[in-house]
């Protein structure tokens, strides 16, 4: 790697959930070696109530946040780029780097589901904090 921090763009369709908790664990893990962002396709007006809760009881207070429209200017500018369960809405943007991480979406689910996501999306955050060594 650089010595420039990678920038890290999590793209999912509402920005409610998914992305929301993996930009805010890699935000977390990276320890600020990381510029993280996150966007939506069709961003959502706040976020999902249980993924804030599920945040919550690791330490991370993700209530500040909003959903928030994918701009061409995000994408240009990360170096990765993982989207989450967007499929065909989910723009490509040439000499980017791509991962595709298909997790449920934790629209309209417990507390106790979103909690399954969210310890997936971390053991995939911690992994991708590896392979950008930071």
């Amino acid at each position: 790697m650089t010595t420039q921090d990678p920038e890290v763009l999590f793209l999912c369709v509402h920005n409610a959930g998914r992305s929301q908790m993996a930009a805010a664990l890699l935000a977390h893990h990276g320890e600020g070696r990381v510029v993280v962002h996150s966007a939506g396709t069709d961003p959502a007006q706040h976020l999902n109530p249980a993924v804030i809760e599920a945040m919550k009881e690791v330490g991370i207070d993700i209530s500040a946040q909003r959903p928030r429209p994918l701009t061409d200017e995000d994408a240009s500018r990360a170096d990765v780029v993982v989207t989450m369960g967007c499929g065909d809405s989910c723009p490509v943007y040439p000499g980017k780097r791509y991962l595709d991480w298909a997790l449920p979406d934790p629209a309209g689910k417990s507390v106790g589901e979103v909690r399954l996501i969210r310890d997936e999306i971390d053991r995939l955050v911690r992994g991708l904090v590896r392979e950008l060594g930071r």
